[in-house]
């Protein structure tokens, strides 16, 4: 394992652009599609980066243990990908809304493995994940942050010119990939079988009983941030919010928070009370933006959306730290490959479908006139939640250092503790 000078601060530069990227449509892409008259795909184009999440993660992930660097890996995706972005607004301005759904589609086979690719560079390259981890992914929030920000700043919360911006940093970060540490692929020269064509070795984590609670959880979870990043964007436009993409970034700034805050919390609670801390979050999260709905109390969706630290961070990061422990080393890049499956594939995709549903079926009108009908629409997501969190306190279990973990290590004494 490398141990080389500024590695931390090389690892954070990767995460800061990545997310940038991300940051410059990804929040608001609903209220741009509502700006030029393309409302009714906004679910739409939020799903089917789901079903792009479902293909490529997984596979990439098996391709990055077996044949190449998996900074190699994220060069070519961020490059390909940038070039796809870049062809997106035309698309908008045209409302060609079906040639717009196929570059999304393809533009998302790219980057959802970006996911996958720069945990297992990171967590391949520090030697306390734990620790370090948190530092680095932080900086990708920052990024995400500093993105929202620049969008805000110049105007083009609403303009599909953002899509732009982020293509031109994708590529640049596709330079910068190259010169990442190198991240080798761990079952290198192990010959290809429809075992790892399917990728059952990352499957087999599923029968760890705890861990596919965990999963089962995570993916149902999801429906409520796959509602929260296609709609709250929009919601607050309705609300008479003026600066969309800025508002937004508060959930983010609250992300930066607890992310450094996690090594902290996880040597006080362990994951299981870390992880249902996380899903109370959300339930209060869709809780308050109900109410506010109804009240038309703006100062309550500011609290909801900067609940967003507990929510990602607590529930969602930590899961990647707990699938890194429980993946075995050749296979680390499939696991990770195997939760953003589940999560940014099955959960986005069902959970985009359905709240694109419920949206053109609930809010049929625009503006304040609309609150009522948010009040409703948030209400389901709410119930999701609720129930998740009753489940999982039930069934999973989670005990540093106790074999009922099916093999987990023994954190206290890799931390030290």
């Amino acid at each position: 394992m490398q141990r080389k000078s500024y590695i931390i601060p090389r690892l954070s530069a990767m995460m800061f652009f990545q997310y940038f990227t991300l940051g410059t449509w990804f929040a608001t892409l609903g209220f741009i599609l509502s700006k030029h008259g393309l409302s009714s795909i906004i679910g739409t184009a939020y799903s089917i980066g789901g079903i792009a999440a479902i293909i490529s993660p997984i596979v990439i992930g098996m391709i990055s243990d077996r044949f190449f660097p998996s900074q190699k890996m994220l060069a070519l995706v961020n490059i390909v990908g940038g070039i796809l972005l870049w062809f997106l607004p035309e698309q908008i301005y045209t409302k060609n809304d079906n040639a717009f759904l196929w570059i999304m589609f393809l533009y998302m086979l790219c980057y959802n493995p970006t996911y996958s690719l720069t945990n297992n560079i990171s967590f391949y390259n520090v030697k306390d994940t734990v620790k370090a981890f948190p530092i680095i992914r932080v900086c990708g929030t920052i990024g995400f942050i500093v993105a929202s920000a620049v969008i805000g700043i110049l105007g083009y919360s609403g303009s599909p010119v953002a899509l732009q911006i982020g293509a031109v940093v994708s590529v640049l970060l596709g330079l910068y990939s190259f010169t990442l540490p190198n991240t080798p692929a761990p079952a290198k020269g192990k010959p290809l079988s429809i075992r790892d064509i399917l990728c059952l070795d990352a499957l087999q984590l599923l029968k760890n009983r705890y861990y596919l609670v965990f999963i089962v959880c995570t993916t149902v979870l999801f429906l409520d941030h796959a509602t929260y990043m296609s709609f709250a964007s929009v919601f607050l436009g309705d609300a008479g919010v003026k600066d969309v993409s800025s508002v937004m970034s508060i959930g983010q700034f609250s992300e930066v928070i607890f992310m450094l805050l996690l090594p902290f919390f996880y040597r006080r609670l362990g994951f299981k009370w870390m992880f249902l801390v996380g899903m109370i979050a959300w339930v209060l999260r869709m809780s308050l933006f109900a109410f506010s709905a109804l009240e038309g109390l703006v100062s309550l969706m500011y609290i909801g959306i900067a609940l967003h630290g507990l929510c990602w961070d607590f529930f969602f990061v930590s899961g990647y730290l707990y699938t890194d422990e429980v993946a075995d080393e050749k296979i680390k890049g499939q696991a990770q490959g195997l939760i953003i499956m589940f999560t940014q594939g099955i959960g986005m995709f069902v959970g985009s479908y359905f709240a694109g549903k419920l949206f053109n079926n609930t809010v049929t009108k625009t503006g304040v006139a609309s609150l009522n009908q948010w009040q409703a629409f948030w209400i389901y997501p709410a119930i999701v939640a609720f129930i998740v969190a009753v489940f999982f306190f039930f069934f999973f279990k989670y005990k540093r250092g106790s074999s009922s973990n099916d093999g987990f290590i023994n954190e206290e004494k890799r931390l030290g503790a």
